[in-house]
């Protein structure tokens, strides 16, 4: 642990004197990470999202927006040496690890919480084995012929309080009679058309996802659409609808015409843990994996139960079950509340010692509450998030470390955040809990860009790029 003056601990300081210390300390531990630093030029911000996949068949049928790209995936595992064997992504989001390494020849194991990301997995999964050339068939006669055109509603749309009105009265009418129509094909068709539509409810909708919340066009009448916000051209359900029909016709079509694997390589296993990483680590056993490739959720208080929304209503999750998923997540939004860590895994203990003793963390947390009582926060949540993420993260680290075999490499893409002013070096933060939980830091990969903070903390502290950054820690 790095080593500073501790005698102002307890000391509550002047809001200037809290951030030079914070400073002080961030310095500190950037000179102890000083040789691990590498600005990568080939590391793009379309590489570490989910632009790269925008034009590349199966990945682009969902836009999974928090996800980053199949060609990052490639360049790691090639880049590193990670060619047999086995590995984990433990916030699996769509499953683009998952399928890299599958179509690498290697087995992968994902947890995902989020019923969104396991419908994409699971139908991806399907396309990947269980469907036949009649079932494509059957959709391109969906295309051509419009077979929900014929069908009476019977099949009410789910929604949610937050989902209320999201769609023009013709859609909502289109998306229910294609519904209906859907439980008259087999089971492998039904899971691909409705996998097509939960593809497209953002384009026919008056939403779009913005982060923390779900924004609404002011054609929706919606209470919260306010400042004039017009997100542009809302599809209409045919057009939408067969648009991703035929791309995923084309894309499996593409499929069938050739072998997608070198003839000496053949797909590994997928399977998916559909749960909370937190639940599901403590219970695989150590030294399972060659390699772990992960992008959890940022520390930038992003509520995917509201920008999925629509999608989570349709998929069934009410607003009790929203409730859970939201409380279930990694501690990223402001409403999640306080995890009891040692009673979930009381083998955690070390983690979160660790957690407790890291410096800059602690200084950060003693200065956002302190913002907090002094009402300086935009929302009085923001400091137990910050702690929570932390702290929940270190016991995944801890975990991850258990669960790699000798020689193996976790790679996680995140970004650093700032709160109240202040920059919360996410990537070093992180990496100091690596080195005391059982991983050699072997480079913090830069992209040579970074990202902007927030409008809101460039009205109040000016504009300053925060890092976005690949880490690469290997097990010795």
């Amino acid at each position: 642990m790095l080593e500073l003056d501790t005698a102002l601990t307890g000391v509550i300081l002047s809001e200037d004197a809290a951030r030079e210390r914070i400073e002080c300390i961030d310095k500190s531990l950037l000179q102890h990470f000083e040789d691990k630093f590498r600005v990568e030029p080939a590391l793009t911000r379309s590489l570490v999202s989910f632009q790269a996949n925008k034009t590349r068949p199966a990945y682009r049928w969902y836009k999974f927006k928090e996800g980053f790209s199949a060609e990052l995936v490639e360049y790691l595992l090639l880049r590193y040496g990670v060619s047999t064997g086995g590995i984990l992504d433990p916030f699996a989001g769509s499953g683009t690890a998952l399928f890299v390494a599958s179509a690498r020849g290697m087995d992968a194991d994902g947890i995902e919480l989020l019923p969104i990301g396991q419908q994409i997995i699971s139908t991806r999964r399907l396309f990947e084995s269980g469907f036949t050339a009649e079932d494509l068939d059957t959709l391109k006669r969906w295309t051509h012929v419009r077979v929900w055109h014929q069908a009476e509603r019977r099949v009410s749309l789910r929604e949610l309080r937050i989902t209320k009105g999201a769609y023009p009265q013709e859609t909502k009418e289109s998306i229910e009679r294609y519904l209906t129509a859907c439980q008259g094909e087999n089971d492998r068709v039904q899971a691909a058309l409705r996998f097509a539509l939960l593809c497209i409810l953002e384009s026919i909708s008056y939403t779009r996802k913005d982060g923390q919340y779900l924004r609404w066009d002011t054609r929706s009448g919606h209470g919260s659409s306010k400042k004039g916000f017009n997100k542009g051209a809302i599809l209409s359900f045919d057009e939408a609808i067969c648009g991703k029909l035929d791309e995923m016709i084309a894309d499996l079509s593409l499929r069938s015409q050739k072998n997608l694997f070198p003839a000496d390589t053949h797909p590994g296993r997928i399977h998916l843990f559909e749960d909370s990483s937190l639940d599901i680590l403590p219970q695989i056993n150590d030294r399972s994996y060659d390699a772990i490739i992960t992008s959890p959720p940022y520390c930038n208080r992003y509520d995917y139960t509201r920008t999925y929304a629509l999608e989570l209503a349709l998929l069934g999750v009410d607003e009790k079950g929203l409730t859970e998923l939201r409380q279930e997540m990694l501690s990223c939004t402001v409403e999640n509340r306080v995890k009891d860590l040692l009673k979930i895994n009381p083998r955690w203990r070390t983690a979160v010692a660790i957690a407790d003793k890291q410096l800059l963390l602690e200084a950060i947390l003693k200065y956002l509450e302190e913002q907090k009582a002094a009402g300086k926060l935009n929302n009085s949540g923001i400091a137990r998030m910050v702690r929570g993420y932390f702290y929940e993260l270190a016991c995944v680290i801890a975990e991850c470390s258990r669960l790699l075999k000798p020689g193996g490499l976790f790679f996680m893409v995140n970004d650093n955040v700032r709160y109240a002013g202040v920059s919360v070096s996410v990537d070093m933060i992180l990496s100091d809990f690596a080195e005391h939980l059982g991983f050699d830091v072997e480079n913090i990969s830069v992209l040579p860009i970074g990202k902007g903070n927030s409008s809101q903390q460039m009205g109040a502290h000016g504009r300053e790029p925060l890092r976005k950054c690949v880490y690469v820690w290997r097990k010795p």
